[in-house]
């Protein structure tokens, strides 16, 4: 028997050191004499060391204070994230995202409230399909977005904010759980989200809350870094709504944000990061009787709505000008 042995390749910069230890076993190519056939075994690759929840850059940075300040939030449903591209609402080849996308930066300066856009799954429930548009704080859906009527959409219910003259809204109920899982943006994210999405799963059959509590992947939501990032979006009992940020969460956390955030309405302070409608100084200091319960009986606070802004959301750098979002020219480098 012969026996070809390929070992890994040495990167120009030596990171192999780094990353040999995630890899369980080397490469190796055996190849038959009588049938000359090539076989090949697996590599068994570990990587919760680089980019999941173990990773060396996991609570390095603070949370508070992390989320720019902005008073709606659209989802708007469109495959899946394993198909999401980069920059999804930018692609030529997701032409949806791209014009809902476009209409918005246009009308920033008649969009009364400040605005972001994030893509999500329709989720495996049934409920919700490609195109449907799920706006908060307004808690409303706006079923079967098509890309001819964008620009009608954007002029009716985010700018005349007639959302009742249109057939196609419905009123939205229960808890909404986002989960960043987009891959090929970072590959935090990407290795992180799946996991806490089935962690959430599983908890909210257990504590039998599949009819109030709804969890699926969204896009780039802004600082990566801090992945596993989740959103909290539900209605208090005045009828307002929080949409509380967390990240560096964990499969550990996802009972405490069940069961604290969504069933009592307080803030878990270590893992928040902000809260949509909270200005600068607000989220220095994480109020712990804001967040989305109904049963709660102490009094909720104003939201604060500020004048329309440009629909920035931008990347996630820091004061360093560290970027934890991957470039187009530049994905396939490991992060680190």
């Amino acid at each position: 028997m012969y026996i070809l042995y390929i070992g890994p390749l040495i990167s120009p910069k030596n990171r192999i050191r780094k990353h040999w230890k995630n890899i369980s076993r080397p490469t190796s190519c055996f190849i038959s004499p009588s049938s000359s056939t090539l076989a090949t075994s697996t590599i068994v690759v570990d990587e919760s060391g680089n980019y999941g929840f173990e990773r060396s850059d996991m609570y390095e940075s603070k949370l508070a204070g992390s989320v720019e300040q902005y008073e709606r939030h659209l989802f708007l449903c469109y495959k899946s994230h394993e198909s999401w591209p980069t920059r999804v609402e930018e692609s030529d080849a997701d032409p949806l995202p791209k014009l809902l996308n476009s209409a918005l930066k246009a009308r920033k300066d008649d969009i009364k409230l400040k605005t972001r856009l994030t893509i999500c799954e329709a989720g495996d429930n049934g409920k919700l399909s490609d195109g449907d548009v799920l706006i908060f704080p307004e808690m409303i859906l706006y079923r079967g977005l098509i890309e001819s009527e964008v620009d009608r959409f954007v002029e009716d219910v985010l700018v005349n904010e007639k959302a009742k003259l249109s057939g196609k809204i419905e009123k939205l109920s229960g808890s909404y759980v986002f989960v960043c899982c987009h891959n090929n943006r970072d590959r935090r994210c990407g290795v992180c989200g799946p996991i806490l999405i089935e962690k959430f799963k599983e908890e909210i059959g257990s504590k039998d809350l599949k009819k109030h509590v709804s969890v699926t992947a969204c896009s780039h939501v802004g600082g990566h870094k801090y992945a596993g990032n989740v959103i909290i979006f539900s209605a208090t009992p005045d009828g307002k709504i929080a949409g509380n940020w967390y990240g560096y969460v964990t499969p550990g956390d996802i009972h405490e944000l069940l069961d604290k955030q969504i069933g009592r309405g307080e803030a878990i302070d270590r893992i928040w990061r902000g809260q949509m409608g909270a200005n600068v100084k607000r989220v220095e200091e994480p109020n712990h009787t804001n967040g989305t319960n109904v049963k709660s009986s102490e009094k909720q606070p104003e939201e604060i709505v500020a004048a329309s802004a440009s629909n920035g959301g931008g990347c996630c750098k820091g004061v360093t000008g560290f970027s934890c979002c991957r470039d187009e020219n530049v994905e396939k480098k490991p992060v680190c």
